[in-house]
């Protein structure tokens, strides 16, 4: 299974690197419009390879996935969390339950119970 995660990681690999061989041009990549970038007083313009741009915009996209997906399960791991503390204080009760119940007996029984 080990060999088969690393032929597949190879492939992607590979992939990104005809990406990146076949996009290596570079373009410009203007972060205002020329109307705003007059106001700021800098153009805010850069000239990349593209595919640094395709990266750069795939782990972007990734991250935002990853933020929204971790607000989105904010409730079911809040859910969780409150099941756990439920869970160890009806333990903690019910421990208690059985040291009461087996206080005045003989250890042998009180295991048995």
């Amino acid at each position: 299974m080990r060999y088969l995660r690393y032929a597949f990681l190879a492939a992607v690999g590979f992939c990104l690197l005809i990406v990146a061989l076949a996009n290596r041009g570079a373009v410009a990549i203007q972060l205002l419009p020329d109307e705003m970038a007059a106001y700021v007083g800098q153009p805010f313009s850069y000239e990349l390879p593209l595919f640094i741009i395709i990266f750069a915009s795939i782990v972007v996209g990734l991250l935002i996935g990853f933020v929204w997906e971790w607000f989105r399960e904010h409730k079911h791991r809040a859910d969780a969390r409150h099941q756990k503390r439920e869970k160890e204080k009806l333990a903690r009760q019910v421990k208690g339950m059985k040291a009461e119940k087996s206080k005045g007996q003989d250890e042998v029984l009180a295991l048995l119970e």
